[in-house]
Parts: structure tokens; C-alpha cells; sequence
């Protein structure tokens, strides 16, 4: 084989450019502009004009600031998270063996070029077009550029394309096309990807929508009323316009974003990669996990801890020998294991490999044709010992006691392997050589982090492919009840219809076992009628049920096609890492979900206040630009809850909307009543004038809503839950802030000390009466 050399390829790369397809993302003048045509922009530069041809010269250039300072901290906190969401995705980049200065060596995908030499197994992702030079037992899946389902056989001198990945076999090629001008390259440049929403984003979207329909209505019926009392028309639409944006959630992309994002960081430093970000928020209502065994629960660390031999001129070294002919693909742990041993041994093979067959999950066997010295050919296959006692031909009291044999080691906790051979080059009228037995040993962790899985609402399943035996030793040593019954077997499975099977049945069945893949599609499917479901895989044909469940989960050894297509990447073995992801997407959850209850209470406080008062009076109790400014106040410590201190819930998180929406409510009708009382007070009462009211209730506004943060945070007593310190200090900044606007006059009618004492004093108070609102609330969901 004529590869190439390190320069040539360094040659070509300069030529050709790297082999990837960089996503076109905007600059930050694109992302300006994108920003200014945005609704919440318009309205702002909508008002910022409104003021000018008011003759209100300074509220014009005061708004275009605010504008730009909420643009430059949304970017900067934005471009933060991307730039190491960025960094954790080079962690998944591919190597590809390469035939390069006359040996194989392994190098980044993005390194390859046309004429590269590649060697490619089951499990691959195609890294570039290529063309086949050899194939042995060669499939392909070509779905993502055809949409065909159906792998396709391929020979020598037939394309693959990049993007595809092998089935079955192996394959060498050499590389015609890299990066655009591949032809999955050429694809994405004629489309763009979709962004799937999760359920919860979905869910705040809709807040947006109703609170902008609320602010919507309340503009509508103020209007009405201000034309009758023929007030200004562009004072009219100038408070309107302020109304609107006080009154929806400016900072939401911002906020759902960083919350994201920073519980994607957070599980990077736990080994976790998030492909799909959606994922992380919907993982928070999963409530059944469906667990590979091997790599997961296991250590993946396979070892021959013992080889039995059938025949008397087969010696267990010589079985070893005959065994690593067909050991030749690298990923394969049980080949590792293989070679291994055979290392050990500290002996040469007396044989040619002549033609290897990879096992797959379909044959459940390898093969390999040897030519030994005498120049007699071999065939030998090692597999599952009950698809390779089918080849051979067996004696009674051979066949009685290999499957003697086979039961008392799985009883033992040993997976078995059987060797067979034949003195020709086919699978037929084969000897049973004998068993190598292979021991896989379960994390230290893996029975904590099943209890801790269960006792947090969330059901553990184990699909494995091993016998009955080791799956029930597997089930007790996980604290799973592995009584008769409670494994299911591939026999019993094929006799039941899952999908007329009801919630029940599900309960206490734990194992799965001797299962084939499309069994674990069945099982995935049939267990989302009842489940949010996660599973988890490592090999190609994991791919159906990792799509179809609500999250998928590729662990450390999967393949490379299967990363490419889980939600969530493992980098660590283990199922401690899984744990860590069910507790960060019930935090993301919870921060969206407080987010949520304060936004809905602040808006609905805010619009019927306005509302109610503009109805009555016939004024608004703000001024346009202190309700702009009230809203731009309110960014700093609502993008702080991307950081805030949350409880999690021990049971899978849903969105209770009659919780929420009663809380929210109960909420924010203390605003109400509390600012309503307050303005009668300060107006009818104590006969202040208008600015100073206006001055006392944007404080108050300012002060009170912030508080409502401590109180929305958490279901305990605000003061025995705080939040975390980075909303501590935003909420204490911005309240700092109001009240030296208010003491200095800026922006608004200068207010004395002593008032605005009586307001801080004041809004504490209405903070106790909205904890006492919290309590009420549980009272009428227990009743209710």
C-alpha cells in the first residue's frame, strides 16, 4: 500500500483546507444588526424617537444608552458561554487510522486530504469521500445523505461518503474529496438546521406571549381612556411603548441561554459533553433509565481469566493462538482482551491471517482464515457459545457438558466465549476447540449511583446481551431483585406484546436479557408510553433506540457514529457521570422555573397596577423613562439566576402550570394591592405631589421587586433558603442604585431621606406579606 508521506499531506492540507464544514456563525456587527430588527429593539428605538419629537432630548439619548449597554452585556455574557461550549466540543473530535510515511498511524479528521490512505470498522463515521480499495463483509449506513434506512453492501471501487458509517466489516479506501466539497459538505451548504425546543423552553415562550398579550390589553385600555381625556397623542404612545416593554421579559433569550450554557459547563468538569442542549432541560423529567451493562455498570476492563480446552492435541496456549487470528479490531475490548492473554503468553503465532470477518451483533462471531506453516488452511471462529455450538458437530456427551460448563461459569459471574475450527475455509462441520472465559467487574459506584437514581424517581433497566445467569448476578449485585421473574429473557420477550403492556407490568421487571438491538428499540418504544426515557449505548446498532429516546446517552467507549447522534456524551466510564447529569438538569430546571414564577408575578404586578391606576386616576404613576429604566434595573440581578442557589428535587421535574400560575397570581395580587395602597397613601392621605409619588414608586418597584426574587427562589421561608451570592450582590447593586437615583434626583424628582427610609421600610414589610401569599398557596393545592 502507497501512502503519504507527513509533507506531501502538510502540501495538500495548505491545498485543500482542513477537512471540516465550519459553521457559518455571525460576526458581532451581524448580531447587532440582528439584534436592532428585534422586537424588543424596535420598541425601544420606537420609543427613543417618540421622546425626541416630544422635544424630550435627553430621554432619547438616555434610552439609545440603555439600548446599547443591554446589547454589549447580553454579548459579552453570550459570546462567554460559546467560546467554551466551543472548547468542550474539540474533546469529541475523530481519529482516523491513516496509512502515512509506510505505516499506520492515527490522526484528527480534520488533518485528512485527498489521497489519504484510511482503514475503517464497524462503527466508523466515514470522515471524507473515499474510494473502497478492499472490503471484507462490508455495510454501510448512508441515511444521513440519502435518507435510506437500509444499510448497503459495498466492494471494492464502490464511494462512500462522509457522513455515512459502516454497519459491518471493515473496509480500507483512499480519500477523493475533504470538507465542502464532500458531498454531505455540498448538503449542508443547501440547508439549514432546525433547533429542536425543549419542553420547558417551549413553556417559557409561551409566558412571553401571554405577558406580552397582557401588557397588550392594558395598553389598549389606557389608551382609551387617556384620548378621552384628550392627553398628548405621542405622550400617549410614548407611555404605551413603555408599558409594553416594562411589562414583557426583555432579558429571556439572554437568561435562557446562560442558564444553559453554564449547566453545560458545569458538566463538562464532570466529564459530560451536551450535543444537543435541549436535552439537558428535558433529561430533568426523565424518570427510566435503560443501561447498557458493559462500559456503564462495568468497568469495560474485559479480562481471560481462564481458557478450557475439549480437545487433547489443543492445548489452552494453542487455543489462545487460534483465538487472536480473528482479534484485529482495536475498539473491540473482548479482542483486546484476547490479544492480550495471548501477549502474555510470550509466543509467536506459527500462522498467516489470510481473511478476517468482524463479529457484529447480528452473527455474534468472528472468523478468521489462517494459513499455518504446513500451508493447510484454517478456518477458526470465536462467538457466543450458542451460536457457535450450532456450527459444530457435538456428541451427546460433548454437548451436555460444554452447556454444563457454560451455565456453572455464568453462575460464577464469567461470560464464555466459544473457539471452533475446520480444516477448510467455511464455517461448516466445525470441532469445538473450547471456552475462554472473560470477567468484567462492576464499578465501585455503580450499585450508590443505581440507589441514589431510584431513590431520586428514576427507574434503572439493564439490557444486556449476556445469559440469564450473569444477568441475574449483575441484577443482585446492583441492589436490583434479581429473582425469577424479574429478568426477562429474549424467549419471553419475543412472547409478550409490550406495546398492550400497561405501567404496572413495568415495575418489576429490571433486567432484560439476551437481547439483540432491535429488541432494545422495541423496549424503548414500547416504555415511552409511560416514561420519560433515557438509554444508553456504545455500538452502532444502539443507534434506533438512542434516537427514539427522549435523551440519548453515548458512554465512553461508544462508537463514533453514536456520539454524532447522542444527546449527551460520556467521557468517563462509569454511571457516576449520569448522576451528575440528572442533578444538574433538575438545578437548570429549577432556575428556569423560579425565572418563570417571578416573571409572571413581576409582569402581572407591574401591568395591572399601571393598569388600574391609569383607569382611576387617569395618570401613570412612572414616567416613561422610569419605566424603561425600571426594566433595563431588572436585567442585572434576572441574568444573576443563572447562577442562583436552587433546591433540587429528589422526583423527575415537571411543570406544574395550575402551581405555577396560582402562585405566580397569589404573587403578584400582593404587588398590586400593595402598590394601590401605597399611591392612595402618598396621593390621598399624605398629598404628595405627582413627582415625588412617581420617584417613591419606581423605588419601591425597584426595591420590592427585587426582594420577590428571595421569596420566588425557593418553596422554604425566604430567609432560611438564600440565593447565591451573585444574585445577592446584582439585587443589592441595583437596589443601591434606585435609591441613589432617588436621593439625588437623577432622572427623576429628588426624594428627602426620610421618605425614601419609609420605602425600603415599607417594601420589606409587603416582602413578608408575598412569604405569608407563598404558604397560602400550598394550603389550596393541599386542599384542592
Amino acid at each position: 500500500m502507497e501512502g503519504l508521506a507527513t509533507k506531501e499531506a502538510q502540501r495538500q492540507l495548505e491545498i485543500f483546507g482542513p477537512n471540516e464544514i465550519k459553521e457559518k456563525k455571525p460576526g458581532a456587527i451581524l448580531k447587532f444588526f440582528k439584534w436592532l430588527v428585534s422586537p424588543i429593539a424596535l420598541m425601544l428605538l420606537a420609543a427613543a424617537l417618540l421622546s425626541l419629537a416630544a422635544g424630550n432630548t435627553f430621554d432619547f439619548y438616555f434610552i439609545l444608552a440603555l439600548m446599547l449597554l443591554n446589547f454589549l452585556v447580553s454579548f459579552w455574557q453570550e459570546n462567554k458561554a460559546d467560546r467554551a461550549v466551543a472548547k468542550l466540543q474539540e474533546k469529541l473530535s475523530v481519529e482516523v487510522k491513516v496509512f502515512r510515511d509506510g505505516g499506520w498511524q492515527w490522526v484528527n479528521s480534520r488533518l485528512l486530504v485527498p489521497k489519504d490512505q484510511i482503514e475503517l470498522g464497524v462503527g466508523d463515521i466515514v470522515p471524507a469521500d473515499a474510494k473502497v480499495t478492499s472490503a471484507d463483509n462490508l455495510t454501510v449506513n448512508e441515511a444521513s445523505l440519502t435518507g435510506e434506512s437500509l444499510p448497503k453492501e459495498k466492494q471494492a471501487g464502490d464511494s462512500l461518503y462522509s457522513g455515512c458509517y459502516l454497519m459491518t466489516g471493515k473496509a480500507t479506501a483512499e480519500i477523493f474529496a475533504t470538507g465542502k466539497n464532500t458531498s454531505f459538505g455540498k448538503t449542508l451548504l443547501l440547508v439549514q438546521h432546525a433547533k429542536r425546543r425543549s419542553l420547558l423552553e417551549q413553556d417559557i415562550l409561551r409566558i412571553s406571549k401571554f405577558l406580552f398579550l397582557l401588557s397588550l390589553a392594558a395598553v389598549i385600555i389606557l389608551t382609551a381612556v387617556l384620548v378621552l381625556q384628550h392627553a398628548p397623542v405621542l405622550e400617549v404612545l410614548l407611555l404605551d411603548l413603555s408599558l409594553v416593554i416594562a411589562g414583557i421579559p426583555i432579558s429571556l433569550p439572554t437568561v435562557m441561554s446562560l442558564i444553559i450554557g453554564f449547566g453545560v459547563l458545569e458538566l463538562a468538569k464532570k466529564e459530560t459533553i451536551v450535543r444537543q442542549l435541549s436535552a439537558l432541560e428535558d433529561f430533568a423529567n426523565v424518570d427510566l433509565l435503560l443501561t447498557d451493562k458493559t462500559g456503564t455498570l462495568t468497568k469495560n476492563e474485559i479480562s481471560v481469566e481462564k481458557v478450557i480446552s475439549y480437545q487433547k492435541d489443543v492445548s489452552g496456549d494453542d487455543l489462545v493462538k487460534l483465538a487472536a487470528a480473528t482479534a484485529s479490531q482495536e475498539k473491540n475490548p473482548i479482542n483486546r482482551a484476547i490479544v492480550a492473554k495471548l501477549a502474555s503468553l510470550k509466543t509467536a503465532n506459527d500462522y498467516n491471517i489470510v481473511k478476517i470477518i468482524p463479529g457484529d451483533s447480528v452473527r455474534k462471531r468472528s472468523t478468521a482464515v489462517i494459513k499455518e506453516k504446513t500451508g493447510r488452511r484454517k478456518c477458526v471462529t470465536v462467538g457466543a457459545t450458542q451460536v457457535v455450538a450450532k456450527l459444530c458437530n457435538l456428541t451427546p456427551e460433548l454437548s451436555g457438558q460444554f452447556f454444563r460448563d457454560v451455565n456453572n461459569f455464568a453462575a460464577q459471574g464469567f461470560r464464555s466465549l466459544a473457539v471452533a475450527a475446520a480444516n477448510s475455509e467455511e464455517e461448516r462441520h466445525m470441532k469445538l476447540l473450547g471456552l475462554i472465559l472473560l470477567s468484567d467487574t462492576l464499578y465501585p459506584d455503580a450499585r450508590e449511583v443505581v440507589d441514589f437514581l431510584k431513590d431520586n424517581g428514576v427507574a434503572v433497566k439493564v439490557l444486556t446481551g449476556d445469559s440469564q445467569a450473569i444477568s441475574k448476578r449483575v441484577a443482585e449485585n446492583l441492589g436490583l431483585d434479581g429473582a425469577e421473574g424479574k429478568v426477562v429473557s429474549k424467549q419471553v420477550l419475543d412472547q409478550i406484546n409490550l406495546a398492550s403492556t400497561d405501567r404496572a407490568w413495568w415495575r418489576d421487571k429490571n433486567v432484560f436479557a439476551e437481547i439483540l438491538p432491535e429488541d432494545k428499540l422495541k423496549i424503548t418504544r414500547a416504555a415511552q408510553k409511560y416514561f420519560r426515557v433515557a438509554v444508553t449505548g456504545d455500538g452502532v446498532n444502539d443507534l434506533p433506540a438512542i434516537k427514539t429516546a427522549d435523551v440519548g446517552i453515548a458512554v465512553s467507549n461508544a462508537v463514533d457514529a453514536l456520539k454524532s447522534a447522542a444527546d449527551l456524551v460520556l467521557l468517563k466510564p462509569g454511571i457516576s457521570v449520569i448522576e451528575a447529569a440528572v442533578f444538574e438538569a433538575r438545578k437548570i430546571f429549577a432556575r428556569l422555573y423560579s425565572y418563570s414564577v417571578y416573571r409572571i408575578s413581576e409582569s402581572l404586578r407591574l401591568i395591572v397596577t399601571i393598569a388600574v391606576l391609569g383607569v382611576i386616576y387617569k395618570i401613570y404613576p412612572l414616567t416613561p423613562v422610569q419605566l424603561i429604566l425600571l426594566a433595563f434595573l431588572n436585567d442585572l440581578p434576572i441574568i444573576s439566576l443563572a447562577f442562583n442557589r436552587v433546591a433540587v428535587a429528589n422526583r423527575p421535574a415537571a411543570i406544574n402550570v395550575k402551581q405555577r400560575f396560582l402562585l405566580s397570581s397569589l404573587l403578584g395580587m400582593v404587588g398590586v394591592i400593595n402598590s394601590l395602597l401605597m399611591f392612595f397613601l402618598a396621593s390621598g392621605i399624605f398629598h404628595l405631589p405627582l413627582p415625588l409619588i412617581e420617584t417613591l414608586f419606581f423605588l419601591k418597584l425597584t426595591v420590592g421587586g427585587h426582594m420577590l426574587i428571595y421569596v420566588a427562589h425557593t418553596e422554604q421561608r425566604w430567609d432560611k433558603f438564600l440565593p447565591s451570592r451573585a444574585v445577592i450582590l446584582a439585587t443589592s447593586i441595583t437596589q443601591a442604585a434606585a435609591t441613589v437615583f432617588a436621593l439625588a434626583g437623577i432622572f427623576m424628582a429628588q426624594a428627602p431621606a426620610g421618605w425614601v427610609i419609609i420605602t425600603w421600610i415599607w417594601a420589606f414589610f409587603w416582602m413578608q406579606i408575598s412569604e405569608l401569599a407563598k404558604h397560602l398557596q400550598k394550603k389550596l393545592l393541599r386542599q384542592g
